[in-house]
């Protein structure tokens, strides 16, 4: 039987203004890398931003617990003038995280 993943806990945010305007600055870049250059792909990594700073200023600390919060409210965004959605968004963010925290993301490590 397989082992279930364990929750991946961020640490408590020091400066979430600060966390909030680096995640901004890198899902921008991201997006942007990603497919092309879009002016949408600005709006969708302020929205996200604003979603994660939210979430931890409310003491979310929880990665699975903030991939869920982008997911359900970046459904309410119009995607339509995008090449994304609130799932690749979620992920974008996700990984970025992990980036960061030196946290190996491949095949499930």
């Amino acid at each position: 039987m397989s082992e279930p993943i364990p929750a991946i806990t961020l640490p408590p945010s020091q400066n979430p203004q600060q966390e909030g305007e680096w995640l901004l600055r890198a899902l921008h870049r991201w997006l942007d890398e990603e497919f092309i250059p879009e002016p949408v792909n600005q709006t969708i990594a302020t929205r996200a931003a604003q979603i994660y700073l939210r979430q931890r200023l409310e003491g979310e600390n929880d990665l699975g617990s903030l991939v869920i919060a982008i997911v359900t409210e970046m459904q309410a965004f119009d995607f339509s003038k995008s090449f994304y959605s609130e799932f690749a968004i979620a992920n974008a963010v996700s990984d970025l995280l992990l980036d960061s925290l030196g946290i190996d993301r491949c095949c499930g490590q």
